[in-house]
């Protein structure tokens, strides 16, 4: 496949997915999170931080105006970087990727992605509404959850690499292997540092609503991808050649 062929695959899926991945989250997040922003402002108010005032209402509702427009378009955006990375790593792997055709392959690496670089980073951190956190801590936090990203997929990266050094009946070595390794790092890194003072009904369904909406991306970057991929190697093979 020629390199501006492979780039225009990848852009466009990764958009598509992060299209959908807005819309999504624009629909069953938004409401959690003007929940959350509604606590918090009460809370400030109660501080005596902000006063409840018309003039602190019409600057709050034009920057969650702007904010929400923007949902979208920084899902498409966010949507293109990730479906680069997730473009690269299908190149180089499709050929070991099981399936017997490329929507295949890419839905089962989505879904290994998917598990290993956002589900199991969830699980020790997962995601909290606004309301939740310190601003103090934000940067800890950041530093944290991101390197168990990094943990994560260089881990599995690195135990799929052993995978290949071992017959078919012995590959799940690996894979117990990446388990037990990422179970420890799991229990050794540090736990959240904030506490939750929010409802935690809020803090439940907001989890729950943010995993969809990610499920969403990955969902369909690997069907996006997997069909521009599959259409245009299957026109590939049969455009005739003339000599």
């Amino acid at each position: 496949m020629k390199t501006s062929l492979f780039i225009m695959i990848v852009l466009v899926s990764g958009a598509f997915a992060g299209f959908i991945h807005g819309t999504v989250n624009f629909a069953i997040v938004e409401p959690y999170l003007d929940q959350a922003i509604g606590i918090e402002n009460q809370n400030l108010f109660a501080s005596g931080e902000e006063e409840d005032t018309p003039e602190f209402w019409v600057e709050y509702e034009g920057y969650r105006v702007w904010q929400k427009s923007g949902q979208i378009v920084s899902g498409v955006i966010l949507g293109m970087s990730v479906g680069s990375l997730f473009g690269i790593v299908f190149a180089l792997s499709k050929n070991t990727l099981p399936g017997n055709n490329m929507i295949k392959k890419a839905v089962i690496l989505s879904s290994i992605m998917w598990f290993t670089l956002y589900i199991i980073p969830f699980l020790k951190y997962p995601a909290n509404p606004p309301t939740v956190g310190d601003g103090e801590t934000v940067v800890l936090r950041a530093i944290l959850y991101l390197s168990f990203i990094a943990i994560s997929g260089l881990g599995a990266t690195a135990f799929y690499k052993l995978s290949k050094k071992f017959q078919n009946k012995r590959k799940f070595i690996a894979l117990i292997s990446y388990a037990v390794f990422i179970s420890v790092v799991f229990f050794a890194m540090p736990e959240n540092p904030d506490k939750i003072t929010a409802p935690m009904n809020l803090v439940h369904e907001f989890r729950i609503m943010s995993v969809l909406g990610v499920t969403s991306f990955w969902i369909s970057v690997g069907l996006i991808l997997g069909f521009f991929w599959n259409r245009f190697e299957s026109h590939k093979e049969t455009t005739p050649h003339y000599t």
